[in-house]
């Protein structure tokens, strides 16, 4: 105890001490010196807005689409064709060929299919449907090609030889009806299309392997010297829009083992349409001018149809505060509810859009075609608020700054004045809002971060309250400077 008490005496000193020793004269402690204190302001500004056609959209993607369906806005069809090639793995090898257990026919493989694996369906599931499949050319003047730039009006025809005729037909419906209800509701089942190709298909493939191994080394060779593709084309019925979530090629066969002699074994090689390789939709639909120009509201409309432009009042956000900054830029879009939407059958209704892009117009083909995610300096994603019914980008001050800097040191550099800069950039602050998809990735931190952000090829139509002269949008602006300057 005695130790224990002159351990709290000395604590005691030690405190009473440093309190004698501190200056009394506290009144600076946490106050900013007067010229460091921050001054904040608010403004608001309005942003006008109109219809934006957006027919010619970069259509390379992980997911296809195939089918017909009536736009209910337009009275007209929209039809879906899609490409797809398939990766073979680096050194893929089959058995040795005298061990292959030749069919009754003499074929080498017992079947070669092909399965469209659906992520969803739009339409009636129970609807016929007809497609036909033809294996993409090989030559080099017609050949699909890793540098080729694809658009959702890109006319995939192109790729198939002059006068090739369909390796396969399918009438199809969504629900395979084929399997019974126990069968589809089995764990593990996914809804598919399953096309059966001739065997003497499967047969080349694996001939090519004897004769040449070395074409099936990587998805390069494999698709210059083994298969190049297909084009799955809709050509019968209307109501129905399968979207695809991934195509496989699946050749069966048997062989002898020579761990196990006096066993058969069976075998299924699988080639997937994957990222490695191109995977691309070809849209085509008519009519769309007659959604745009309302004076109430804009359209958003995918697959490859109507986007929002934004005019920014950039200028009239600097006037007089060139040597403040901005700390925050709102704006909010809100949507048009349908007047009809509480009647419309539900499996042909249009979804909203989820996810919105805000991009720089001159940026909206770039930001895709190299595969951009948002920087929010000059991109900017935001989702649907479904309680408050809008989209809102809660910051795009960087963006606001960026266009003011660029026209600023353009002007300088160029030695040209406001005027005629501006009129040399016509959408210098102007911007799209683009509904996408977007996929994220979350660390051991819990941050997010975004890994790809692509056009939204679903059918997807909403509209937003138009800003005019007489009803414009608002952007709400905060300021900050310091004190004396």
């Amino acid at each position: 105890m005695k130790h224990t008490s002159r351990a709290w005496s000395a604590i005691i000193l030690t405190i009473a001490f440093l309190l004698i020793s501190c200056d009394e004269n506290t009144g600076s402690l946490g106050v900013f010196p007067e010229q460091d204190a921050i001054i904040s302001s608010t403004a608001s500004f309005n942003v006008l807005s109109n219809d934006l056609l957006n027919a010619v959209v970069p259509a390379n993607s992980t997911t296809c689409y195939l089918g017909k369906v009536i736009d209910p806005e337009t009275d007209e069809a929209i039809t879906a064709t899609f490409a797809a090639q398939f990766h073979s793995f680096e050194g893929y090898t089959f058995p040795a060929k005298e061990n292959i257990i030749r069919t009754d026919d003499g074929f080498l493989c017992d079947s070669v299919d092909i399965r469209l694996f659906i992520k969803s369906t739009f339409g009636d599931k129970n609807n016929p449907m007809k497609a036909e499949i033809l294996p993409l050319s090989m030559n080099e003047d017609k050949l699909l090609k890793e540098t080729t730039t694809l658009y959702t009006n890109t006319d995939l025809q192109q790729f198939v030889d002059e006068g090739q005729e369909p390796i396969a037909t399918k009438v199809f419906t969504a629900t395979d009806y084929i399997l019974s209800d126990a069968e589809r509701a089995r764990k593990g089942y996914s809804s598919n299309v399953r096309i059966v190709l001739p065997r003497e298909y499967g047969e080349s493939i694996m001939e090519t392997f004897y004769s040449n191994p070395n074409a099936f080394r990587d998805s390069y060779s494999f698709i210059r010297k083994v298969c190049a593709g297909f084009l799955f084309r809709t050509v019968g019925g209307t109501g129905t829009m399968l979207n695809l979530e991934v195509t496989t090629m699946n050749l069966s066969f048997r062989y002898k083992s020579e761990a196990y002699p006096d066993s058969i074994m069976s075998a299924t090689c699988r080639f997937a349409a994957t990222p490695e390789v191109i995977q691309c939709t070809q849209f085509e639909s008519s009519n769309l001018d007659k959604l745009i120009g309302n004076e109430s509201y804009t359209m958003l409309k995918t697959p490859a149809g109507i986007c929002t432009e934004l005019i920014l009042p950039v200028n009239e956000i600097y006037k007089g505060h060139e040597n403040d900054s901005i700390s925050r830029a709102s704006l909010t879009l809100l949507r048009v509810n349908n007047q009809d939407e509480d009647a419309q059958d539900d499996d042909y209704a249009f979804n909203l859009p989820n996810n919105l892009l805000l991009v720089r117009k001159h940026n909206l083909n770039k930001f895709f075609e190299q595969h951009q995610v948002s920087d929010s300096q000059q991109s900017f994603t935001t989702y649907f608020l479904s309680t408050y019914n809008c989209y809102r980008f809660d910051n795009i001050s960087r963006l606001l700054s960026y266009c003011y800097n660029e026209k600023v040191a353009g002007m300088k550099a160029l030695n040209m004045t406001e005027e005629a800069w501006e009129a040399a950039h016509p959408d210098w602050n102007h911007v799209v809002i683009v509904p996408v998809t977007v996929a994220t990735t979350t660390d051991s931190y819990s941050n997010v971060s975004q890994v790809s952000v692509n056009q939204d090829l679903s059918l997807c139509s909403t509209k937003l309250v138009r800003g005019t002269e007489a009803n414009p949008i608002k952007m709400q602006v905060i300021y900050s400077h310091f004190v004396g300057k």
